[in-house]
């Protein structure tokens, strides 16, 4: 219970910090869940709590030292144990605390409650990206930044949402519950969203839980709290509240749209169709590290243009792309992309930028390398 009495303490105070978020730019924010909004009434109520101890103690203390001073003549008494004050200033602090961990357990109660949800999320931090897949429906999806490299090096100018912007939010329907599974694929991440109350750390080997049931529809921002490598200020949240029956046509959507993707897995695609998907897929993953030239950033990301080591050995550079390279930078891509784009941005990594291997690596393939 102590642990969690800390983690919501946290959760107030890290809250706090998210300027963009607030109404004042002083407090949390109320947020748009029942959740958080209790979490809020909770803050001030403890909030008002230490600022009576403390009008109370620094009054005392003040009085004290105005009236006893030295210039008027006060003696210090001279005094040991005093049983009835002992027990005065031992019971006053036992029944604060008692008062504040009453509201406090409930509102815990009602955080770690995310059973009966309406709709399962996995949300899988990689850096430095949100994966997102909802669970029982075959729709998963990557969001990644969408703050231009030119804002970030201060070419161009900043836009209204410089870092809090991605190519795929998250799409949540307001007033059902939704319960949010979190884990990492390589090292802890954070899932935070103060106007919702979440904040979930991602931990690779587990999975934790928490939940949100969002009441007004709109657009909320958060990013990731955890200091998870050198891009971690580029791994923004953000999701996107509709209405349930906006939510239930655009599931239908993407899951239309993932049947129509699994069935390309066994067609024979042209070079052109995969040059024009690997493009838009390695803008979305790859660009941020290899540079949209694929001139790269050396050391850490090697560049892509001209490299002869992947362009002589395909087999090296399918295995580099779905397995990654331990010990190095580069992750693997197996659980973030499906065949059909780990395909496209090999072949479009293979043909771009002057390479021109003529090389096209078919969908089919590399389904066959991921069952082995």
């Amino acid at each position: 219970m102590r642990k969690r009495l800390v983690r919501t303490a946290g959760l107030v105070a890290c809250s706090g910090l998210s300027g963009s978020a607030l109404a004042n730019g002083w407090n949390m924010p109320v947020g748009v869940t029942d959740v958080s909004r209790e979490i809020h009434s909770l803050h001030m109520i403890i909030f008002w709590i230490c600022v009576a101890i403390g009008v109370v103690v620094f009054g005392v203390m003040f009085y004290s030292l105005f009236r006893y001073r030295r210039s008027r003549g006060a003696k210090a008494a001279n005094f040991h144990e005093h049983t009835a004050v002992e027990v005065i200033w031992t019971l006053i602090p036992l029944l604060i605390l008692v008062a504040m961990a009453i509201p406090a357990t409930a509102t815990l109660k009602t955080m770690y409650d995310a059973s009966e949800a309406d709709l399962d999320v996995m949300i899988t931090g990689q850096q430095w990206r949100w994966r997102y897949s909802y669970l029982g429906e075959e729709v998963a999806f990557t969001s990644n930044l969408a703050t231009s490299r030119s804002q970030v090096s201060g070419e161009s100018e900043k836009g209204e949402n410089y870092l809090l912007e991605v190519d795929e939010p998250l799409v949540l329907p307001v007033d059902r519950k939704v319960r949010l599974l979190m884990t990492s694929d390589d090292v802890i991440h954070s899932w935070w969203v103060p106007d919702l109350a979440v904040k979930q750390d991602a931990v690779p080997g587990f999975v934790n839980e928490n939940w949100v049931r969002i009441n007004e529809p709109g657009i909320y921002r958060g990013q990731c709290a955890e200091l998870c490598g050198r891009d971690h200020a580029f791994m923004p949240v953000v999701v996107k509240a509709v209405e349930p029956e906006r939510f239930d046509a655009w599931l239908a959507e993407r899951k239309e749209a993932a049947a129509q993707e699994a069935l390309g897995v066994d067609r024979e695609w042209e070079l052109g169709e995969l040059m024009e998907r690997g493009e838009q897929v390695y803008g979305s993953i790859c660009a941020s590290c290899h540079q949209p030239d694929g001139s790269g950033s050396p050391p850490a990301f090697p560049a892509l243009a001209g490299n002869q080591k992947i362009l002589d050995d395909p087999d090296y550079h399918i295995d580099t792309v779905v397995n990654g390279v331990s010990g190095t930078a580069m992750p693997a891509f197996r659980s973030t992309l499906n065949p059909v784009e780990l395909a496209a941005v090999i072949t479009y990594e293979r043909n771009a930028w002057g390479n021109e291997t003529g090389d096209a690596v078919q969908p089919a393939d590399i389904a066959e390398l991921l069952d082995e």
